[in-house]
C-alpha cells in the first residue's frame, strides 16, 4: 500500500514504524516462560481430563527437568504423577516409565536428602501407591518391571518399614516378587535379587511368606544357573537372599530342613553329601582354585551351614553330621583360604560330638615354588592330630609361622577353641593325658618356637581346667628333657588315639644322669630361665616383647593348673617357684605391668591353695606378702585387668595386632616399598577367652585371700584338701553323668512326644475329616429335610390340583352329557318338523320358503 501526502509518496510500514514508540527490542514479543511456569503448565496436563498422548508428553518433559528442578517439579507435579502411575502405566508402558523414572528422581536423597525423604513420605502417606507397585511387577514389559524394581529399591531405601507394612497387605505382592525372581531376563533378575534382599531385612513376617511362596527354590535355580560358587556377583546375592530368610527365623529354618535343598550346601562346594565317613573326601573338593569372589560365595554357603548345625539343638541327623564332616575337612585337609578355614573351625558346635579321633582326613601340603598350582598329599591321620597339630605349628605344618601373620593366628586360634570344646567332657581328657606319660626311648622333641610352646600351654591348660583327675593325673608325666637332635623333621604332637608312634632307640643314659624331672618342675625352670632372658641389657624391644609372652603362656597355664590343687602347688614351691615370682613382683622399674600383674595372682593362688605340710608353708609366705604389701600386690593384678591386651579378648577376639612398627622403622619400609598390606599385618596372642573368664571369675578370691592370716580357713568356696576335691570331682562326675542321662531320656522324650505329637495330629485330622463329613451330612439331612417340606407342599398342592382337576372332569362330563342330550332332543324335533313339513305338503297346503329352505339344508347337513 502507498499513502500520497504533501506531495510525498512513502511506504506504509516506514510510515507506521516512524510513528511507533521506541520500546526495547522484543519487548512487543511474549515474555520468555519461567521454569516454574513451564512445570506449572506441564502439570495442568496430567489432569485425566487430557488426552493420553499429552499426559505422556507432560510427564516426559517432567523427567527432563526432575533433576535440575527437583523441588518445584515435586510441589506441583507430584500428585498428578501418582495419579498417572495409578491409572495410565498399566495402559501405556511408555508413559508408565516415565512415570515410575521421574518419581524415583524425586525420591532420591543421595543429592538431596531431606528433599528425597519429603517426597518418599507423600508417596507413602497411603497404601495405594505402592500396591500399584507391586501390581506392576506383574507386568511382563521390561521396561515397566525394571523401573518399578528400582523404584521399590529407592523406597525401601528411605523408608523400609513403612514399605514392608504395604507389602503384606498387597494382595499380588508375592506372587509379583517370585516372578521377577524367575524371570529370564538376567537384568530383571538381578535387579529383583537387590530389591529382595531391601524388603527382608527385619521382617520375620515377609521372609515367612517369600519362604512359603518358593523363595529358597527361586534363589537356588539362580546360584545354579551362575555356576555356584564359581558365580559372580549375581550369585553371591542370592546367597546372601537365601542368608536373610534363614537368618534369625527358626520357621524358615525348619521349612528349609524340609525341604530336598540343604544337600546342595554341600555339593556347591564340592563336597559329597553322603560320603561315608570310612571314605576319604574327594581331590576336587580338597584342592581348588580360589579366587576373592569365589571366597566370597563360599564364606556364604559356609554360613549357612553353620548356622543351621547351630539351630539343630544337639541332633545328630546325617544332615548336622555331613555339613559338620565338610567343615572339618575343609579346615584341616583342603587348599581353601585361610580366612574361610577360620570361619569353618569357628562354626563347629560348642558341644561338639563329631568323632575327631575317628575320622581320617588326608592333608595336602603346597610344593614349595610353584605358585599353590601343585600339591603333596601327606599321610593320612586322624582329624584330632591334625587339628593339634595346626594349632601348635600353624597351617601346612608351619611353612610360614615364621612370618606370624594375623590370619594365621586367628586360624590356629580357632583351633585351640575347637580342641578346648572337644575336650570338655573328662573322658577324653583323660585318654589324652594318659597318652601323654612318659614311655619307654622316648626321644624328646626339639625346642618350639614361642608361638607354638604358648598355644601348647593353652591346649594343655584346656585339658587340665576344673578336672582334678586330670591334674592329679599330669602330675605324673616326666617328658624327656631336652637335647640336640638330627633334623628329622620330629614335632611335638599329641597322640589322642592311642600310643604314640614307635621312635627309633636313644643311646642308653649314663647311671650318673639325674632321673627325669615332673612336668612341674620342668615348668617352674622355664618361668624362671625366661624371666632371666627377658631382663637382659642387650635384649631388644621384640625379643624382650616375644620373653614377655612366653612368661605370660607359662604364668597362665600355671594359675589353672595350681588352682584348688595343693599338691600342684606343694611341687610348684618345692621347684623353687616362688623365689621367681617376689623377683617378678619387685621389679619396680618394670614399665609392662603385665608380667608382675599375673605373677602377684599365681602368688596369691598358691598362698590360698598352699594346705599340704611341706618346706614352703602359708607361715612361710604370709611375711612374704606383708614385705611386698597386700595393697601393691592388689594393685599390680588391677593394672593388669586394666590393660588393653587383656580387655580387648572376647570370645571370638584372641589374636591381637602386633604394634605397628617406629616412625624410622615405618619410614624405612616405605622407602624401600615395604608396606603391608592387610592379609601380611602380624598378630600376636596373649590370652585366651577362657583363661580371661577364669580370672575374672576368681580374682575377688584371690585378692580376699591376700589379707587372710596363716592359720585362717581358705577364703574361697572350694574344698581345702585333696580328700575335698577329690570329693567334689566325684559330685561333679556323678552331676555330669546324671546331666547326660537327663539329656538322654529328655531326647526320647521329645521323640515319644514328636511320635505322640505326629499320631495326635493324625487322629486330630481324622477327627476334622470325621466332623467335616459329619457337617456335610448334616447339611445334606436338613436339605433333604428342607426338599421334603417341599416335597409336601407340592403333593397337597398336587392333591389341590387333583381335586380340582376331578371337579374339573365332573362339570366336562355333565356339560358334555346336557350337551348330548340337547343334540338329541334338537334331533327329534327336527325330525318331527320334517314329518310335519311333509303331511302339510301332503295335504296340499302351502309351505314357506324359509321352510323349504330350512329342508335343503337340512338335507344338505345330511
Amino acid at each position: 500500500m502507498v499513502v500520497q501526502e504533501s506531495g510525498r509518496v512513502c511506504d506504509a510500514n516506514s510510515w507506521s514504524s516512524s510513528r511507533r514508540p521506541m520500546w526495547p527490542s522484543g519487548a512487543l514479543r511474549e515474555l520468555p516462560q519461567t521454569a516454574q511456569d513451564t512445570i506449572s503448565r506441564l502439570s495442568d496436563r496430567l489432569s485425566p481430563a487430557t488426552l493420553l498422548a499429552d499426559r505422556r508428553a507432560a510427564v516426559q518433559s517432567l523427567k527432563g527437568l526432575a533433576r535440575d528442578c527437583k523441588q518445584d517439579v515435586g510441589d506441583r507435579a507430584l500428585p498428578g504423577l501418582l495419579e498417572v502411575l495409578s491409572n495410565d502405566a498399566q495402559i501405556d508402558a511408555e508413559i508408565g516409565k516415565a512415570a515410575l523414572e521421574t518419581l524415583n528422581i524425586l525420591c532420591d536423597v543421595e543429592e538431596a536428602k531431606e528433599l528425597g525423604f519429603k517426597h518418599t513420605d507423600y508417596v507413602l502417606e497411603n497404601e495405594k501407591t505402592v500396591h500399584t507397585l507391586f501390581t506392576l511387577l506383574v507386568d511382563d514389559n521390561f521396561y515397566t518391571r525394571f523401573a518399578t524394581l528400582q523404584y521399590l529399591s529407592t523406597l525401601l531405601q528411605n523408608r523400609r518399614q513403612i514399605v514392608q507394612g504395604y507389602f503384606l497387605k498387597a494382595s499380588s505382592g508375592s506372587a509379583s516378587i517370585m516372578a521377577v525372581l524367575e524371570d529370564k531376563r538376567e537384568i530383571i533378575r538381578n535387579e529383583a535379587i537387590t530389591m529382595v534382599q531391601a524388603l527382608i531385612s527385619q521382617s520375620a513376617d515377609i521372609q515367612k511368606v517369600l519362604a512359603f511362596e518358593g523363595g529358597f527354590e527361586k534363589l537356588f535355580n539362580t546360584v545354579m544357573q551362575e555356576g555356584g560358587v564359581e558365580g559372580g556377583v549375581v550369585a553371591m546375592e542370592a546367597l546372601a537372599c537365601v542368608d536373610g530368610l534363614l537368618r534369625f527365623n527358626t520357621s524358615n529354618q525348619s521349612y528349609f530342613r524340609e525341604t530336598p535343598l540343604p544337600p546342595n550346601l554341600c555339593s556347591l562346594l564340592l563336597f559329597p553329601p553322603n560320603l561315608p565317613m570310612h571314605e576319604a573326601a574327594p581331590q576336587e573338593f580338597a584342592l581348588q582354585f580360589w579366587d576373592d569372589q569365589k571366597l566370597s560365595n563360599a564364606s556364604l554357603v559356609v554360613g549357612i551351614m553353620g548356622m543351621l548345625i547351630s539351630s539343630s539343638k544337639g541332633s545328630s541327623t546325617q544332615e548336622v553330621s555331613a555339613f559338620t564332616r565338610c567343615l572339618v575337612e575343609m579346615a584341616l585337609a583342603s587348599n581353601v583360604p585361610t580366612p574361610l578355614k577360620t570361619q569353618a573351625l569357628r562354626l563347629l558346635p560348642a558341644n561338639l560330638n563329631f568323632p575327631l579321633s575317628g575320622l581320617v582326613v588326608t592333608p595336602y601340603c603346597p610344593v614349595p615354588d610353584t605358585n599353590g598350582e601343585e600339591w603333596d598329599r601327606l599321610e593320612p591321620a586322624s582329624a584330632l592330630d591334625v587339628l593339634v597339630e595346626l594349632a601348635l605349628h600353624g597351617e601346612y605344618n608351619g611353612i610360614d609361622s615364621e612370618k606370624r601373620l594375623k590370619e594365621g593366628l586367628e586360624l590356629r586360634a580357632a583351633a585351640v577353641a575347637v580342641f578346648e570344646n572337644f575336650v570338655r567332657q573328662d573322658e577324653v581328657r583323660l585318654a589324652i593325658l594318659q597318652g601323654m606319660l612318659p614311655a619307654e626311648n622316648a626321644i624328646p622333641s626339639n625346642q618350639p618356637p614361642v608361638t607354638s610352646t604358648h598355644i601348647a600351654t593353652l591346649l594343655f591348660a584346656h585339658l587340665l581346667r576344673s578336672s582334678p583327675r586330670a591334674k592329679s593325673l599330669a602330675r605324673n608325666i616326666t617328658p624327656p628333657s631336652l637335647q640336640p637332635i638330627p633334623e628329622t623333621g620330629g614335632n611335638f604332637f599329641v597322640p589322642a588315639d592311642g600310643a604314640p608312634p614307635e621312635e627309633p632307640p636313644t643311646p642308653e643314659a649314663d647311671d650318673d644322669d639325674d632321673p627325669p624331672q615332673a612336668l612341674l618342675q620342668i615348668l617352674s625352670e622355664n618361668l624362671s630361665l625366661a624371666s632371666l632372658s627377658r631382663s637382659r641389657a642387650d635384649t631388644s624391644e621384640r625379643e624382650a616383647r616375644e620373653w614377655d609372652r612366653l612368661v605370660v603362656a607359662y604364668l597362665c597355664l600355671l594359675s589353672q593348673w595350681l588352682w584348688e590343687d595343693p599338691g600342684a602347688v606343694r611341687e610348684f614351691l618345692n621347684a623353687g617357684g616362688l623365689s621367681v615370682l617376689v623377683e617378678a613382683i619387685n621389679q619396680t622399674s618394670e614399665v609392662d605391668f603385665i608380667v608382675p600383674g599375673l605373677c602377684a595372682f599365681v602368688l596369691g593362688v598358691c598362698y590360698e591353695f598352699n594346705r599340704e605340710p611341706g618346706e614352703i608353708t602359708r607361715a612361710t609366705i604370709y611375711p612374704i606378702l606383708n614385705r611386698l604389701g597386700v595393697e601393691t600386690l592388689i594393685g599390680r593384678m588391677a593394672r593388669l585387668r586394666e590393660d588393653e591386651r587383656f580387655k580387648s579378648v572376647g570370645p571370638d577376639a584372641v589374636v591381637l595386632p602386633y604394634p605397628s612398627a617406629s616412625a624410622a622403622q615405618h619410614l624405612q619400609q616405605l622407602q624401600k616399598g615395604a608396606g603391608e598390606s592387610e592379609k601380611e599385618k602380624e598378630g600376636e596372642i596373649w590370652f585366651d577367652w577362657a583363661f580371661v573368664d577364669f580370672w575374672k571369675s576368681n580374682y575377688y578370691t584371690v585378692q580376699r585371700g591376700l589379707s587372710a592370716q596363716p592359720d585362717q580357713l581358705s577364703s574361697s568356696a572350694s574344698g581345702q584338701s585333696q580328700e575335698s576335691a577329690m570329693l567334689i570331682a566325684s559330685l561333679r562326675d556323678v552331676i555330669q553323668k546324671q546331666t547326660s542321662e537327663i539329656e538322654a531320656l529328655q531326647r526320647q522324650l521329645k521323640e515319644k512326644t514328636s511320635a505322640g505329637t505326629d499320631e495326635l495330629k493324625t487322629l486330630r485330622n481324622e477327627v476334622a475329616s470325621l466332623s467335616s463329613q459329619l457337617a456335610a451330612s448334616e447339611e445334606k439331612r436338613k436339605a433333604s429335610a428342607g426338599a421334603d417340606e417341599q416335597l409336601k407342599t407340592l403333593r397337597d398342592e398336587v392333591a389341590s390340583l387333583s381335586s380340582q382337576l376331578e371337579a374339573s372332569e365332573g362339570k366336562r362330563k355333565e356339560v358334555e352329557k346336557e350337551q348330548e342330550d340337547l343334540l338329541v332332543l334338537l334331533d327329534e324335533v327336527s325330525a318331527k318338523r320334517k314329518t310335519d313339513k311333509a303331511r302339510l305338503a301332503a295335504a296340499g297346503l302351502e309351505v314357506s320358503e324359509d321352510e323349504a329352505d330350512d329342508d335343503d339344508d337340512d338335507g344338505v347337513d345330511d
